[in-house]
């Protein structure tokens, strides 16, 4: 038995202690020993927390060097394609805001895109921005295997790239064909590198477009039209011996018009060197009506090779 305690007897005994000092002796000696195991368990506890952070960071940042950078192995809008642009450079401002929802069957990705385009010297050159500024996903857990990601889906808010294209118009001939060249550039931006969503590296590229009228109809408000493009694309990798990956860009595509409205389909992709998923092939289709300088625009894609997800877009455009 402990000093302390036969100390407490011998004045209880002597009757030195009332019952009340009794009582708050014993809650005090109480709370002193809760204290202490409180004290313990919160330490455990933060040790706990803290290791499994710490494990989880060193995790992350060890399976960044897995990743594979290729739009077989990443998000929908990490690699983006080349646009077909008609070899023309429009003469008006547009704004515009779309929904996306890509499918993948191991990978279900929501966002929403802003583009604004800035022509100028009356149509012969422009700038474009488009900013993938809301992602939302969900992987299932063997694609985020595949993909050496962490999670399945993203547990905070997270922005896209940036891209960033300026345009020149070099040739324009109604005999002939209308030719523009472009200079892109996708920033480091995007988020979410851990699952594979953006690169979090800089892109660009460089393509001609040309575009020719296989028919127009007397009063204008009728057309077809061919467009082929031919470029260079180059992309940042994480990979020691080969920085950067080269690839060349190409399309074909047909466009038809009819008062206000227009379709558009064309074939587009890219073809790496590194052949690691990274010859992607999209099959794009667009569907536009135009009222009165206001544009809603439906539009497909089909991933034929290595970026295999179907898109289905809604856009509204204002003109200006």
């Amino acid at each position: 038995m402990s000093h302390g305690i036969l100390w407490f007897k011998d004045l209880f005994k002597a009757n030195v202690l009332n019952q009340y000092e009794i009582c708050t002796f014993v809650a005090l000696r109480k709370n002193t020993s809760m204290m202490k195991y409180l004290s313990r368990i919160l330490l455990i506890t933060f040790v706990f927390v803290f290791s499994a952070t710490y494990s989880h960071a060193d995790s992350w940042r060890d399976k960044t060097e897995l990743l594979i950078y290729s739009p077989r192995y990443f998000g929908p809008n990490a690699f983006p394609i080349p646009e077909m642009r008609d070899g023309q450079v429009s003469e008006r401002y547009e704004v515009e805001v779309r929904g996306e929802y890509h499918y993948y069957t191991g990978d279900k990705t929501w966002d929403i895109v802003g583009r604004a385009l800035l022509p100028f010297f009356r149509g012969r050159a422009g700038i474009e921005v488009n900013w993938c500024f809301k992602e939302k996903y969900k992987m299932t857990p063997e694609t985020r295997d595949e993909r050496f990601a962490v999670e399945t889906e993203s547990p905070i808010k997270y922005n896209g790239d940036i891209v960033i294209s300026s345009f020149f118009q070099v040739l324009k001939s109604e005999k002939w064909v209308d030719a523009t060249i472009s200079a892109n550039i996708k920033t480091a931006s995007g988020g979410r590198l851990c699952d594979a969503r953006f690169t979090d590296a800089a892109s660009y590229w460089f393509d001609v477009n040309v575009g020719r009228n296989l028919w127009k109809s007397t009063d204008g408000k009728a057309s077809i039209r061919m467009q082929v493009l031919a470029g260079f694309y180059c992309w940042m990798t994480n990979d020691m011996v080969h920085r950067q990956n080269d690839a060349i860009s190409y399309g074909v595509g047909f466009t038809g018009k009819y008062r206000g409205f227009t379709l558009a389909t064309n074939l587009a992709g890219f073809y790496g060197y590194e052949n690691n998923g990274d010859r992607p092939i999209h099959w794009r289709n667009n569907l536009r009506y135009e009222i009165k300088k206001n544009i809603i625009s439906f539009r497909y894609t089909h991933g034929m090779k290595d970026n295999l997800y179907e898109t289905y877009s809604l856009g509204y455009i204002r003109c200006f």
